[in-house]
């Protein structure tokens, strides 16, 4: 039983590196901020609920780890959407306008 315990673990560990390491590329890949920001904060929230399940499994059903980790998962859930709203929110308020249609080619072929 601790066998595939560790390994359902070690699974979720390695597939919440995945989804941050695919938003670091997010971030560096895409051309604007609105999309930078879209893909961070969708794979920072997923790979912290799967980073945050496997050490509750990984820690051997020491509960009060276990409701540790259970509470920094629910504020990160909960404070990772409303801090990308409210970045979306400020951008928008300083005039900064998402690229559009001809704005992203424009944009993907001069070079940056």
């Amino acid at each position: 039983m601790s066998t595939i315990v560790e390994l359902l673990s070690n699974l979720l560990l390695l597939l919440g590196s995945f989804f941050v390491v695919t938003g670091i590329v997010g971030l560096f890949r895409f051309p604007d901020f609105f999309t930078r920001m879209h893909a961070v904060s969708i794979t920072d929230t997923l790979g912290a609920i799967c980073i945050l399940a496997g050490l509750m499994l990984h820690s051997d059903s020491e509960w009060l780890v276990v409701m540790k980790l259970f509470f920094v998962l629910l504020f990160s859930l909960l404070t990772g959407p409303a801090a990308s709203h409210a970045l979306a929110k400020s951008a928008l308020h300083c005039n900064q306008k998402p690229l559009l249609g001809d704005d992203i080619n424009a944009n993907t072929n001069s070079g940056d």
